[in-house]
């Protein structure tokens, strides 16, 4: 049976990479050549390479596919000059490039949410009350606005934490901010979908009334398998419909790919350790 190019025989999510190049390559040489890759985002920041670590994503074509995390969109607004620099990016690479204007254009036509088959994968979360089609669609929108012509007015008007809640009446920048908060940067929520965007410990840290977004009663995407990264300081997680993939490259931890089988049995994992660029509390 020959397969065309597009139809790869195993499909691997990889977790958050952080512009750990090094890591990548060596990930890369553990993993069967013909796998398809799904990485849930945050390419760049903290670490030592998120030019590098750009291209490389980007050179790999269709082999890969990428999601936007929290960082790279925090790198879009810094290239559109509507958000200053943190005090521990590692961005000044990619602003400075001759190929830079290339790789973020690319990067903003990177999806918020990639579907395969029953996995829905994220860069963070999804709030309890979206079912799976109805987060591929919100995605869409705030995809779209990234993609248009003024998406700099649009990262300018995006970030804050008061945008908390989601409400089905919302509508315009408010709504498009729940959506970005949530699939960026969502850890801890009550069960009613109120995000807390402050806390960054693991499982013991949440805070009175929230829970991991994951265990909130009756989530809507708990029919099909939510693959996310994000949070280093939970570390691996995996349960038969979820997939948490962020083991704190970055921190010296792990890079970690994870097979997308349907039979949970079937998902192994590859790691590689990874040298500590980054003190996790700094």
């Amino acid at each position: 049976m020959h397969s065309h190019k597009d139809n790869y025989q195993a499909l691997y999510a990889v977790g958050d990479l952080q512009g750990c190049l090094g890591s990548l390559k060596e990930l890369s040489r553990q993993l069967p050549q013909d796998a398809g890759l799904r990485f849930v985002g945050d390419l760049v920041n903290r670490g030592p390479d998120s030019l590098g670590t750009l291209r490389a994503v980007k050179d790999l074509g269709a082999q890969a596919k990428a999601l936007l995390g929290n960082h790279d969109i925090h790198l879009m607004a810094v290239a559109a000059g509507v958000r200053k620099k943190g005090r521990s990016d590692t961005l000044d690479d990619v602003l400075a490039a001759d190929d830079g204007e290339d790789l973020l254009a690319w990067l903003r036509h990177r999806p918020l949410v990639i579907r395969e088959g029953e996995f829905l994968l994220v860069h963070a979360g999804v709030l309890p009350q979206w079912t799976a089609s109805q987060v591929m669609e919100l995605a869409q929108e705030v995809e779209e606005e990234l993609r248009g012509p003024n998406w700099q007015g649009f990262l300018a008007d995006i970030f804050g934490n008061a945008a908390d809640q989601w409400h089905d009446g919302l509508r315009g920048i408010e709504r498009h901010r729940v959506v970005i908060n949530a699939l960026t940067r969502l850890r801890f929520c009550t069960a009613e979908g109120i995000m807390d965007l402050k806390t960054k410990e693991g499982l013991g840290g949440a805070p009175d009334g929230y829970m991991p977004w994951f265990d909130a009663p009756g989530r809507r995407t708990s029919d099909v398998t939510v693959v996310a990264g994000h949070w280093s300081t939970l570390g691996l997680l995996t349960r038969d419909n979820l997939m948490l993939l962020d083991t704190g490259c970055v921190w010296g931890g792990q890079l970690t790919a994870a097979r997308l089988a349907a039979e949970p049995q079937a998902r192994t994992l590859i790691q590689v350790k990874c040298p500590q660029y980054r003190n996790p509390l700094d």
